[in-house]
């Protein structure tokens, strides 16, 4: 891979920019402490904003390592963050990135994750050289795969007992090659 670092993307309703410190009190406010996000992701909600301080300072440091892919979703019609999509894991040798996504609960079923996730698939196989994406989420989030499908990832299979989240330990596979 090539790797390029979190650069700026922009869509019709989107920026995807890296966080900066002015985002912490968004972060916070719009999906961070929202239960509902967190239902079906590995971290708890965070329940005092410290928290959400703490792991925003930690990706503003991490922008340093250029194989670090972690973008704020800024709606432009607000201005400000509400939530993130970035590459979880990332296996070198094959050129295979794992995306996962996340957005407060009141910007649900508008199309904003799929915005967000169709225009890093470009840049990911074509500026950073990415072989394949892959995707994850619990059944019990169909919502989730939904926004997956709309990007073109392929169902792939369900791997049991595969990984966790705040919930269970049952996920579905998807990919995009």
């Amino acid at each position: 891979m090539n790797h390029k670092g979190t650069k700026t993307i922009e869509t019709e309703r989107l920026i995807l920019r890296r966080f900066t410190k002015d985002d912490i009190s968004y972060a916070y406010k719009n999906w961070t402490s929202d239960e509902a996000v967190t239902r079906y992701l590995r971290w708890p909600t965070h329940k005092d904003i410290s928290v959400t301080e703490r792991v925003i300072n930690g990706r503003i440091a991490s922008y340093e390592n250029p194989a670090y892919y972690q973008w704020a979703i800024v709606l432009k019609s607000i201005g400000e963050p509400i939530g993130t999509i970035f590459v979880v894991d990332m296996k070198e040798q094959l050129d295979i990135v794992h995306i996962g996504y996340c957005i407060g609960s009141k910007w649900w079923h508008q199309g904003i994750t799929t915005e967000a996730f169709s225009a890093i698939i470009p840049f990911l196989f074509e500026e950073v050289g990415v072989n394949r994406i892959e995707a994850q989420h619990d059944p019990n989030n169909p919502h989730s795969g939904n926004v997956m499908k709309k990007c073109g990832l392929t169902y792939e299979g369900t791997l049991r007992q595969a990984d966790y989240n705040n919930q269970e330990q049952v996920f579905i596979q998807h990919r995009a090659v």
